[in-house]
């Protein structure tokens, strides 16, 4: 992607500390709903020097993993249901041959293999976090999540080992420029957020977001509701660790997307099959052209 692309996407560097105390985190970060990279937040982790590829292929080699790909969503797929499965140490070898697009989301290792909760802390942040959810992701290089926000609002501390991933991140506020599907936690997947056509969705330069890249260990807090989309520039793999959401609001809408939201889309599949998709991806587009047309004349 061109310097120039990414000013036209109008992306700023998240802040990066190397340690902050509950205090800061709080008050700078929590409260503002802002994002921040952490650098040395896992150096007194024992994942810090034991969690790579390999260790993790011979520690649970064997656990038979979901994976998902960046095909268009379909009317055959479930709400989230994996596209297939493998074992660990089948598909970790797949990463390193090369670029694949199978990626692991969401994953729930630690319940499969409780000996990795003892390689890391939960952070003195000064928020609680969920132990017993730490989800892990794992991609190849280039492969590349949509851009979707999470069904559940929750604060997330994004911990990437392994390589290096480059993370853009917008805002809740955003939302109203990043063509989002109705019914569903994405915007269009048709849209690469790493080399956007933007005569073609022209929205995307109103949007004013952030910029981050990880290296092994490093921490990127992402607030309730923000947008991410994530790219993998070399094989690795990632923990999320999450609290929930602060505002009683996005309590709400948590509920509303996992009872309501996602009944509703499986039951429209079933019914409609790919038409319905079709049908809401039109949808997105007009109504974000619509919004376009406000938001300049009010200019």
């Amino acid at each position: 992607m061109t310097h120039n692309q990414k000013q036209k996407l109008n992306l700023q560097t998240v802040d990066r500390v190397k340690t902050i105390s509950p205090q800061e985190f709080i008050e700078k970060y929590v409260k503002p709903q802002r994002p921040v990279v952490i650098e040395q937040l896992t150096q007194d982790w024992p994942a810090y020097e034991k969690w790579s590829l390999s260790y993790l292929k011979d520690i649970a080699g064997d656990v038979e993993v979901p994976l998902y790909e960046n095909r268009p969503v379909s009317a055959k797929d479930k709400f989230n249901e994996p596209h297939a499965q493998m074992k660990l140490k089948d598909y970790v070898d797949l990463l390193k041959k090369g670029p694949t697009r199978y990626r692991i989301f969401l994953f729930n290792m630690m319940k499969v293999v409780p000996e990795l909760q003892q390689h890391f802390k939960m952070p003195n942040l000064g928020v609680k976090f969920m132990k017993k959810l730490p989800f892990l992701f794992f991609g190849a290089e280039n492969s590349s999540v949509f851009m979707h926000y999470d069904i559940d609002f929750a604060n997330i501390l994004h911990i990437h080992f392994e390589g290096k991933k480059r993370c853009i991140i917008y805002p809740p506020s955003e939302t109203k420029f990043l063509y989002k599907v109705p019914n569903a936690l994405i915007s269009l997947n048709e849209i690469d957020f790493n080399n956007p056509d933007l005569e073609k969705f022209p929205a995307l330069k109103l949007a004013k977001g952030y910029e981050a890249y990880l290296e092994h260990g490093e921490a990127l807090y992402m607030p309730e509701g923000y947008w991410h989309n994530m790219t993998y520039l070399t094989p690795g793999f990632s923990m999320s660790l999450r609290t929930l959401p602060r505002s009683a609001k996005n309590l709400g809408k948590a509920f509303y997307n996992l009872t309501i939201m996602r009944g509703v889309e499986n039951m429209m599949r079933k019914l409609k099959g790919d038409r319905w998709i079709e049908h809401k991806n039109k949808l997105a587009y007009r109504r974000q052209e619509k919004r376009l047309k406000k938001e300049l004349h009010r200019e």
